[in-house]
Order: C-alpha cells, then sequence, then structure tokens
C-alpha cells in the first residue's frame, strides 16, 4: 500500500493557485484511476484506489500547507507507513514550469508543507517535484506561489497533471527516471510551457 499525497491549500479562492498544483495533479490521479470519492478523514480529503496492481491512498490535506503534516502524520501512523510508502507531490520554485524531478529525502528548500511533513515523519519519503519557476526577486515568492496560474500557463499546467496521471504506475513502482523521461517527452510533445 502507498500514501500519495498531494500538497495545496484548501477552498475555492486557492484552487488554481501555483501553490496547489500538487492537489491539481492528485486529482488528476485519481479521475485518471477512477479512484473511489473523497471521503473526510486525517483532516483531509481522501480518496482510494489501485494503480498496478497496488492499492494507493490519495490524500489532499485540509489544513492549510503550513500545517500539512498534522494530515500526513495520522494517515501513516493509521496505516503503519513506512517513509518509503509515502509519495509527496507539490510545487518546486527551483523547477522551470513544467519540468517534473523526483527524489527522496533531502531539505525543504523553504517549502513550508515539505518542512512540516518533515517535522511530523521524518524526511525520508519521496517527492515528486513539480515544477513552477520562480520569481526575479525573491521578495515576491509569497505572493507568486499564492497567485492564480495565467490563462496562458493552463495548458502546460494540465499537461504536467495528465502526463502524471498517465504515468503513476511508474510512481507505484519506483521507477523514478522512467517517469521524469515519460514526463519530459509528454511535456516537449505538448509544446513551450
Amino acid at each position: 500500500m502507498l500514501l500519495f499525497v498531494g500538497l495545496g491549500n484548501p477552498g475555492r479562492a486557492y484552487a488554481r493557485n501555483r501553490h496547489n498544483i500538487g492537489f491539481m495533479a492528485a486529482e488528476a490521479i485519481a479521475a485518471r484511476h477512477a479512484f473511489g470519492p473523497p471521503r473526510a478523514r486525517f483532516q483531509g480529503a481522501a480518496r482510494e484506489g489501485t494503480i498496478a496492481g497496488e492499492r494507493v491512498i490519495l490524500l489532499k490535506p485540509q489544513t492549510y500547507m503550513n500545517e500539512s503534516g498534522r494530515s500526513v502524520g495520522e494517515a501513516a501512523r493509521f496505516y503503519r507507513l513506512s517513509l518509503g510508502e509515502i509519495v509527496v507531490l507539490h510545487d518546486e520554485l527551483d523547477l522551470d514550469p513544467g519540468k517534473c524531478r523526483v527524489k527522496v529525502g533531502g531539505g525543504d528548500a523553504g517549502h513550508n508543507g515539505l518542512r512540516s511533513i518533515s517535522a511530523h515523519i521524518g524526511a525520508d519519503y519521496k517527492r515528486v517535484r513539480l515544477g513552477i519557476g520562480r520569481p526575479a526577486d525573491k521578495a515576491l515568492v509569497h505572493p507568486y506561489v499564492l497567485s492564480d496560474f495565467a490563462n496562458s500557463e493552463e495548458p502546460w499546467v494540465a499537461a504536467l497533471c495528465s502526463a502524471i496521471a498517465d504515468n503513476a504506475a511508474l510512481i507505484v513502482t519506483g521507477d523514478d527516471a522512467g517517469l521524469q523521461n515519460k514526463i519530459h517527452l509528454a511535456m516537449e510533445a505538448a509544446g513551450p510551457a
């Protein structure tokens, strides 16, 4: 069994924010793989399904980004999951828009959702980092991540979420290099971000 966690902030006001691309990718996975309806559990919205023969719980914490670890920690304890069974999908300022990189462990690079999760369960979980780019001025980072994607960005956002959903089996089987390659090829075919 695996726990997939999409990071974001709950509520309509945040739905299209750059910070919510983890929620968007999680929803694309749930739709593509016919997961069950969301249920209020673990201070979040949890859905269950099967990908590549593996049971997957998909969790969208409803605690707001800075407290994501409360929700993830509760789910991890309930299912008695090891860190190797937890995958977090999140926005990444240090990657160009539309890029995807996978890593296990490491720091939080100023991402408050990751900081909260690491404080609650430890840092050695898998991260699927979804590039949103960063503003040139460091002072603009906070308003940037909490602003909506521009209409001109919607095509690459949709293409990235779709590619993640199409290739979610590679996340399940642990083929991180294969996932990154498939996403790269899909985004190249979709056109410039």
